[in-house]
């Protein structure tokens, strides 16, 4: 026997209860040394989406910049996040409730035709 639980008029769904943090912003912030990956770490584990401008940190090291991104990739692959690149100086990062979409190419529009 199950028992069916009525909402009042009151009763709402907070963003917090259907998993969604209740205030989510978009951040712009630069990359200038590495110790900033875990600032975006924490914005992205607090449900913000950001955008980095990686040139502040590639005009010192560009092996720092690939450093950063890879771990930049890894933690967000970790959390169900995702992560683009904008541009050759901007970066994308967003929590696991949001997707990027990605624009399809012709490379890859004729490799799913051809497979069988």
């Amino acid at each position: 026997m199950s028992k069916k639980i009525k909402k009042t008029k009151t009763e709402k769904a907070s963003p917090v209860s259907s998993g969604f943090p209740a205030n989510v912003y978009l951040k712009a912030l630069s990359l200038r040394a590495l110790e900033d990956v875990d600032v975006v770490k924490r914005e992205i584990e607090s449900g913000n989406i950001l955008i980095l401008r990686v040139s502040p940190l590639a005009r010192k090291s560009i092996e720092d910049v690939k450093k950063a991104v890879n771990e930049l990739c890894e933690f967000t692959k970790s959390i169900g996040g995702d992560i683009a690149r904008l541009g050759e100086e901007r970066v994308v990062v967003v929590p696991s409730f949001i997707r990027i979409w990605r624009q399809e190419t012709a490379t890859s529009k004729e490799k799913a035709s051809t497979a069988t």
